[in-house]
Order: C-alpha cells, then sequence, then structure tokens
C-alpha cells in the first residue's frame, strides 16, 4: 500500500480559542498517540489533509507523519478519529494512531461486487448488508477493497463472512458467521417497501394526532 506524507509542526496551546485561530490560519488541532507513544499535541495543514482525503480513503491509509520540533521526526500513522462540522464538513480535528509495520492492526474495508449474478437476471437484486468489513492484517497489506464475486448466486443465495476468499496474511475477526449479501426476490423487496411507507405513515398519523388535539 502507498505510504502518504503530511506535515506537523507540535502545538504548545489547547482550548477553543487556540483552535479558532488555527482554523482562521488553514491549519487546524491534532493529537498523535498509540500503545507506546505518549499523546504529543500537533498542527496540521487543513488543505493538505483535504488533498489527502480527495485521493484515499483517510480510514485505511498508511500515513508518513513528518513532525517538526526544532528536530525532525517521522512517525508510522494512520488517521484514527478525523472531526468535522456537522453542516460545512470542514476539518476541525483528526487523531492519528502511531503504528508498528510488524503488529497488526484492525481497520474497516470497503465491500465491492464482481459480475452480474444470475438471480439478477432472473428479476432479483443485489442487497449489500454491510458494506464494510472489519480486517486484521498488517499495515502494508491493508487491502483497498474486498471484492466478492457474485456471478454464481441466484435468487434466495447469500454470502456469509466465512466464505469470502482472502489474501495470506489477512483474516476477519468475526465471532458470528453473518450475512455480507444477498440476491432478494422482487416480491421481497416490494413487500419491505410497502412494510417502510406503512411505518412512515403511521409516524406521521402519530405526529398529527397532538398537533389536532391543541389545535381543538
Amino acid at each position: 500500500m502507498e505510504q502518504i506524507e503530511i506535515k506537523a509542526t507540535v502545538r504548545k496551546g489547547m482550548g477553543k480559542g487556540v483552535a479558532r485561530t488555527l482554523r482562521r490560519e488553514g491549519k487546524m488541532p491534532a493529537v498523535l498517540y498509540g500503545p507506546h507513544t505518549e499523546a504529543m499535541l500537533l498542527i496540521v495543514n487543513i488543505r493538505e489533509l483535504e488533498q489527502v482525503s480527495k485521493k484515499y480513503n483517510l480510514s485505511q491509509a498508511l500515513l508518513n507523519l513528518v513532525i517538526e520540533d526544532g528536530k525532525t521526526i517521522t512517525k508510522k500513522v494512520m488517521v484514527k478519529e478525523l472531526q468535522t462540522h456537522p453542516v460545512y464538513m470542514n476539518f476541525l480535528h483528526v487523531d492519528f494512531y502511531e503504528i508498528a509495520m510488524d503488529r497488526k492492526i484492525r481497520v474497516d474495508v470497503p465491500v465491492v461486487t464482481k459480475g452480474k449474478a444470475i438471480g439478477v437476471e432472473h428479476g432479483g437484486i443485489v442487497q449489500i448488508v454491510r458494506r464494510e468489513l472489519e480486517v486484521l492484517c498488517l499495515p502494508g497489506e491493508i487491502p483497498e477493497i474486498i471484492e466478492i464475486d457474485i456471478t454464481e448466486l441466484d435468487i434466495g443465495d447469500s454470502v456469509h463472512v466465512k466464505e469470502i476468499p482472502l489474501g495470506e496474511g489477512i483474516e476477519i475477526p468475526a465471532e458470528v458467521n453473518y450475512t455480507v449479501l444477498t440476491i432478494l426476490s422482487p416480491k421481497v423487496e416490494a413487500v419491505e417497501v410497502e412494510e417502510v411507507e406503512e411505518e412512515e405513515a403511521e409516524a406521521e398519523a402519530e405526529e398529527e394526532a397532538p398537533e389536532a388535539a391543541e389545535e381543538e
């Protein structure tokens, strides 16, 4: 997996005032930590992280965090948490987690399908139950996607997590053999849509009832 460089500097201050000042300058607060790493307050360039997010999935990206603090140190990290504005989606704060290249980590990987299922040709519908799967692997072996070939699946067929072929050294630490995707009958899909519509209508009626009582 490609490794991307992100530059950072050490942050001295804390609090909302410091964070607002940084954001006006196009920067934002960050923190670095890990199982054997003492927490370090940092500053990163917002635009630089935004550019990385446009090219890579930040939850999977393996980063070289270059920290300037009188001297330059480089840490292998991943983004543990990225806080964004609830309305404007601007980046507000990022947590970096230091990793060791020789120790396995848990990471979520997107699920994608390959081929056209027999069941779809018969009128069925592909329902992806889990769009991401948690895998356990070395940082340098994180797969970009988990691809499932659905070509031979007919209506009523399903794929469970333990049936998915994985690369060497990659495992899915699932305690339950849950369903990842299934091919639904179009009749089942129609029933589900009707049930959702009925539930929405009942909810709207319950909301309107108190309003009518108040008007009386």
